[in-house]
């Protein structure tokens, strides 16, 4: 660790943070314009699309749930086909 400079572990978050704005915004932003954004600039950027996917995930797992008939709040059961009320045998050969 130096004086001057940044650390690793800052580095590393600085650079995925770019990464993450650069690539889920769609085109939007490019590397060059993300790194020499102001930190605030950067920080709520970067928080504004986290927040956007996660509502997109949140209402996509809503949806998928009410399609398949799912409730969260309801204890999931195995689907166990019902026994059949007869018996069937199969012919012999003579």
């Amino acid at each position: 660790m130096t004086f001057f400079g940044l650390t690793q572990d800052y580095r590393l978050s600085l650079f995925k943070q770019i990464h993450e704005i650069v690539f889920n915004g769609q085109g939007g932003y490019t590397w060059d314009i993300v790194y020499n954004m102001p930190i605030w600039l950067r920080r709520f950027t970067f928080e504004t699309l986290r927040e956007y996917y996660e509502k997109i995930n949140k209402d996509k797992e809503t949806l998928e749930d009410s399609v398949k008939g799912k409730d969260k709040n309801k204890p999931t059961r195995p689907d166990i086909a019902p026994k059949p009320t007869y018996t069937a045998k199969a012919p012999t050969k003579k």
